[in-house]
């Protein structure tokens, strides 16, 4: 094969292998299925060990970008868009800061979906969201056990029929349930104050409105029932900028 050449820069040399193995699929107009070179002629070409070739190759069989096949090889293979995401997201090794902007995220992708739930949703949905709520446990002031919490919204997720929505709520669940217990004595105090002023929205109050086929006011009400969060975050950011101005 034609010689792949390695740039002398700050970084390391895995890294530029596998920069330049992407960049050589890309350029070869490689497709899913298409085999690619054995370690052995990488080798070779790039002018690196071996075992520098193996570390690359490595990371994109993690990513799901290689796969090896009997018989074949290494070839391409379709990446799962969230697949290197789901290994790192770990919400302890997570900065308070880049856990509320996956929170933020999450309520906005839920309310910018509402539409392509009222659109997708049929009978058999209602059926599987009302034995949902039915078998669910719900505590004081709007908290739920997280299988709960996960089944309802996972199953909001999957009406809309985009993989790709389902993945994403795979992945974040751990950290809103890391979020909830982790923060637990400062969404509390927010969770009852919503609850006095008869602003807490259920998982049944969300589902009677999905039955009634209320678009507007279910939008709405999915807004308040997020409303927890919302004020937590604004509540965090007004600390942070007090301390910043102090």
């Amino acid at each position: 094969m034609e010689r792949l050449r390695i740039q002398n820069n700050s970084t390391t040399l895995v890294d530029q292998v596998e920069d330049r193995l992407l960049n050589y699929f890309k350029e070869k107009d490689l497709q899913k299925g298409d085999a690619i070179p054995n370690e052995m002629e990488l080798t070779v070409s790039l002018g690196v060990s071996r075992s520098v070739v193996r570390e690359a190759l490595s990371r994109l069989k993690m990513m799901g970008i290689v796969e090896t096949r009997t018989r074949r090889g290494m070839v391409l293979s379709e990446p799962s868009i969230f697949g290197g995401m789901k290994r790192a997201v770990d919400p302890r090794i997570l900065s308070e800061d880049t856990l509320f902007d996956i929170l933020g995220f999450r309520i906005v992708l839920e309310i910018g979906i509402c539409s392509e739930i009222f659109r997708k949703i049929t009978p058999d949905d209602i059926a599987d969201l009302e034995e949902i709520v039915n078998v669910g446990i719900m505590y004081e002031n709007n908290e739920y056990a997280p299988f709960s919490e996960f089944a309802f919204h996972t199953k909001l997720y999957k009406i809309t029929g985009n993989k790709t929505i389902s993945e994403f709520q795979n992945i974040i669940h751990p950290v809103m349930t890391f979020v909830k217990d982790k923060f637990q004595e400062f969404l509390a105090p927010i969770n009852i104050r919503l609850k006095e002023e008869g602003r807490i929205v259920t998982h049944q109050d969300l589902l009677q409105l999905l039955k009634d086929g209320d678009e507007d006011r279910y939008r709405k009400a999915l807004e308040e029932h997020f409303e927890v969060y919302r004020i937590f975050i604004s509540q965090r950011n007004q600390y942070h900028i007090a301390q910043q101005n102090g």
